[in-house]
This record gives structure tokens, sequence and C-alpha cells, in this order.
């Protein structure tokens, strides 16, 4: 099967709708952030999906389908057996290439980021499904440019996936700690320069992880367009930190490991694929009083 990109454009795949190969996945979810600070909520994408999707997608819960049941965090990944059978039920899986998108990261802020998208796309990368995109611009751009939706479900054919887990794909707390001091290791913190500083009060512990570096994950896309910036202003801040070395290993971090998936793909569409997604994050980094963290730039 032909490769596909790591990001497509709504021409692209309208151009594809009707290939009987291709799998859309609508992985919408919601996350209010309380003005005053505080943990936020999140809300199924489902009534949405319902509402209008684009032709032939099925819908997937991120939290509350594809995260591990038994871990007190969100959003971590599953144990194999379970992710890989929920995508098979859904069609997904070997002979197929998979198209990806959601509606935006946040609810009322104009960040341009497909980090629901880009999350369910890592952990299938994670669990060995090759052949998978990005939406560009997501369901809002395409709705922007008056191309069709439906409120019919989509129903893909029951498969098999024969992947393997791609184990280098995710870093432990671990792995964290010992590139806090390996000049061969990027750590980069995906939040906004203020949770990187630790003048919010987004987390309980305030401040990022000692020897990690800011890029943040909303600054890879043009709120106008709705689509990413081209390569040479995406390379900018990651080159500016040595990044782009492909002598060196990069891992990625958020709050949550949402963002931190957004701003990996954006690396691996510049080239740079020697990158791990730190899972648990900033949500298991300040449960551990052990980790230190460290305010400021």
């Amino acid at each position: 099967m032909e490769k596909i990109p790591l990001v497509v454009s709504t021409e692209w795949l309208e151009q594809r709708l009707d290939d009987p190969k291709l799998r859309i996945i609508d992985a919408t979810a919601f996350m209010d952030i309380p003005r005053d600070g505080g943990p936020p909520s999140i809300l199924s994408g489902k009534p949405s999906y319902e509402q209008g999707h684009i032709s032939g997608a099925v819908h997937i819960d991120l939290l509350n389908e594809l995260s591990d049941p038994e871990s007190s965090l969100p959003f971590t990944v599953p144990p194999r057996d379970y992710f890989c059978r929920k995508m098979t039920e859904l069609g997904i899986g070997d002979g197929t290439y998979t198209v990806i998108y959601d509606q935006g990261a946040l609810v009322e802020n104009p960040v341009i980021a497909a980090y629901w998208a880009s999350r369910l796309a890592w952990q299938m990368h994670y669990e060995g499904y090759e052949n998978i995109a990005i939406l560009d611009g997501g369901l809002p751009k395409w709705k922007q440019e008056g191309r069709p939706l439906t409120t019919v479900p989509g129903n893909y054919p029951s498969t098999v996936c024969t992947g393997q887990r791609r184990t280098e794909l995710l870093a432990s707390k671990e792995d964290v700690k010992r590139a806090m001091n390996d000049d061969n290791v990027i750590l980069i913190n995906s939040l906004s320069p203020e949770d990187f500083k630790g003048t919010t009060d987004a987390y309980p512990r305030k401040g990022h992880i000692p020897s990690s570096v800011n890029v943040f994950f909303g600054d890879h896309a043009d709120q106008q367009t709705q689509k990413m910036h081209a390569d040479a202003a995406l390379r900018q801040p990651f080159e500016k930190i040595g990044a782009l070395d492909l002598d060196k290993k990069v891992i990625t971090y958020c709050g949550g490991g949402l963002a931190s998936t957004w701003t990996a793909l954006i690396l691996n569409t510049l080239g740079q694929t020697n990158v791990a997604v730190y899972d648990g994050s900033l949500n298991e980094w300040i449960s551990d009083p052990t980790c230190p963290l460290v305010m400021g730039n």
C-alpha cells in the first residue's frame, strides 16, 4: 500500500472518501480549563459527532475507550490487547490507512492544535499501526470550506492488526530522570510559557522538569487559516534548541500526554524520528514528591 503523509489536507481527504481502504476517525473531545485554575474537565465529543461528521468517520472517545482503565492517571496507554481489540472491532488494522481529525484543543480558546487526533495517532504508532495521518485544520477547516458532512454513523468491517509495539516511542518517569543529566537527550515541555515558568495555578506543584526547554504546542498553526505553519516556521523553535539534530533523542511532555503528542508529530514531520512521549507527563511527575521541578525560564 502507498505510504501516506503524516499530515493531509482537506482536499486530499475529500478526493479519497470513496476508497474502501480508507478509515476515518473523529477523535473529538473537549477540554474546558477553569478560569480560576484547577484541573480541567473533559467532555466527550460523541454528541458533536452525532450532529455532523465527515462521511465514513467513526468516533472514538480517547479518555473512556482508549486509556488504561486501571491507571490512576487519565490518558495513559492501556494494555496492547485492550487497545487493539477496540481498534480492530472498528475495522482499523491491516490493509487499511487511517485519517484522524478533531475539533481543536481547548474550549473557547483560539489555539489551533490537533492534539486529540495526534494523541490517537501516537497511540496507534506505538502499537505498530502504519499509514496514519492527521487532517490539517480538522473539522473546523473542513466545515469552513463547505465540505460535506453526514449524520450517518460510520461502519467498517472488523479486521486484524499484526503490527508490533514500538516501545521506543514511550518514555517513562525513569527515562526522564536519566534525561535530565544526559546531553544527548532533549526534554521539551509543550505547555504555555506561563505554565512552564510556574506562574499559573494549573498544577498543584509549579514549574517544569529540570533541563527541559519550552516549545509551546499552540505555536505550530495559524489561527486564521487553521493550517499548520510552513516547514520553515515550524523548524525555527526546534532548531534553536537542537531538537532536529538526528544524533539526539527527544522526549516531549506536557500536563497529561496530549499536547506532547502534537509536538512529537510536528518533530516527525520535520524529519526527527527519534522522539518519545512521556506518557505520564506532569500528572505523574508532580504526584511524586521526589521528582524535582524548577521555576522560571
